[in-house]
């Protein structure tokens, strides 16, 4: 390094966000997360035993996944490259592993490869990953906001282990606030900062878990606002109020952003209230919320909750899911709206969702054998496929039925769907009770 490259590296440490500053250079500073780094935890022992196997962070921004990937920088003896998946491609991973190679080969020195946004790389570039997460050349590290099990490749996802981390509490960020502007190393505590009490629990409240909003804002707060006559830059409700021109949507769950707002979603529209459902539609869509998970969540109403009442119901919700993937916001909230509002006014129905509860349940506690009449015959390739001995084929009777034993000997007369009288699944429950009638 010579005094240009040192004196752009120190104009950069000086000049980075609070944010970035005040991020936890160890175990011990990490604010909140403890259901994975507590005393104890898989994680924690992993990082302080220099044993991490690939991993996955999810969850919202600002939680601390990169954070936690500087952690285990900080703390290992292995060679540590990162990546953003939405600045990266294939040749800049091919490097990252041809140096973990030589590493590996040359000196047995392991390298962790940290791809933040990883669900930003398509299914080939993370294939290319699989094999040398396989044979351990890299370990990786993967952060992600969206869900891995649907963004991150199923092979990649059964080698590595999926760490959630959950917004942090009004409590966790009223902590990080506190510790920015007293730490005068790398915070704001040379700058004398008096932050009201008001604008604290503001400010913690309206970050919606979100650590990198909250310091953002005491920053801002700090470098735009006066100093007193007495040297000290007041912070109040005011100034803080300023600072957030948007208040986040905050759902108040002791830091689970979405799971409240989700959950009374699901059941307005269950219940059929076509008002509050919209509405709650809204207020996650103002948050910020996953547009392809409000789409899964109508999708498994429309089947869990209306099912065979009105089968249309679950095209509707397909239907929204694929106009959402294909248009993106905001134009996806129209189809969004449309597909909760007609789950919500659909005539309900649990019966298949309760059906094949029941059968699972069934399945567990009873063994059974298919009868032999049901049982696969193979064809031998000469003439026509045989059928089974005793086979009745309904469609050689009339109206394509005739009275048949399907269940298992050990669970002949069990009956696991019961249609309701809603809807659709009333002339289903009246055609199957003329079937069973004859």
């Amino acid at each position: 390094m010579d005094l240009f490259d040192y004196m752009k590296e120190k104009h950069s440490e000086n000049e980075s966000p609070l944010a970035s500053r005040m991020r936890p250079r160890t175990l011990s500073e990490v604010v909140g997360q403890q259901h994975i780094i507590g005393r104890g935890r898989l994680l924690y022992r992993a990082i302080r035993a220099d044993k991490l196997t690939s991993v996955i962070f999810y969850g919202p921004p600002g939680t601390g996944k990169t954070t936690l990937a500087r952690v285990i920088a900080n703390s290992t003896n292995a060679n540590f490259r990162q990546l953003n998946a939405t600045t990266s491609g294939k040749k800049d991973m091919e490097v990252c592993v041809e140096e973990a190679r030589k590493a590996l080969g040359g000196y047995g020195r392991r390298t962790i490869l940290f791809i933040d946004e990883i669900h930003r790389f398509n299914k080939s570039q993370q294939d290319f990953l699989l094999p040398f997460v396989e044979d351990g050349t890299v370990i990786l590290i993967g952060a992600t906001t969206e869900n891995p099990y649907f963004e991150v490749n199923s092979a990649l996802l059964s080698r590595s282990t999926i760490f959630e981390l959950h917004p942090l509490s009004k409590e966790e960020i009223a902590t990080l606030l506190d510790r920015a502007v007293t730490d005068k190393d790398r915070g704001l505590g040379s700058m004398k900062i008096n932050l009201t009490k008001e604008a604290r629990e503001f400010l913690a409240d309206v970050a919606g878990g979100d650590a990198r909003a909250a310091l953002n804002a005491i920053e801002l707060a700090a470098m735009t606002t006066e100093p007193g006559e007495d040297g000290r830059i007041t912070v109040d409700l005011e100034v803080a109020s300023d600072c957030i021109q948007k208040r986040a949507v905050h759902y108040d769950n002791g830091g689970d952003q979405h799971y409240d707002t989700i959950s009374a979603f699901i059941k307005s529209m269950r219940g059929s209230d076509p008002d509050a459902a919209v509405y709650y539609l809204a207020k996650m869509l103002l948050a910020g919320e996953d547009i392809k998970f409000i789409a899964r969540r109508i999708m498994i109403c429309a089947s869990e909750d209306v099912g065979n009442a009105d089968p249309m119901a679950l095209n509707v919700a397909t239907s929204a899911a694929l106009v959402v993937e294909r248009v993106g916001m905001p134009e996806a909230r129209i189809p969004l709206a449309q597909a909760a509002i007609y789950v919500a006014c659909a005539p309900k129905s649990n019966a298949s969702y309760l059906a094949v509860s029941a059968a699972a349940e069934n399945v567990r506690k009873v063994k059974t054998t298919v009868p032999g009449h049901l049982k696969n015959i193979h064809a031998n390739g000469e003439g026509d496929v045989p059928q089974a001995v005793g086979y009745k084929y309904a469609h050689d009777f009339p109206g394509h039925w005739v009275e048949q034993q399907y269940l298992p000997d050990e669970i002949r007369d069990e009956k696991f769907y019961e249609p309701t009288e809603n809807g659709y699944e009333q002339k289903m429950k009246n055609h199957l009770a003329r079937l069973r009638g004859r």
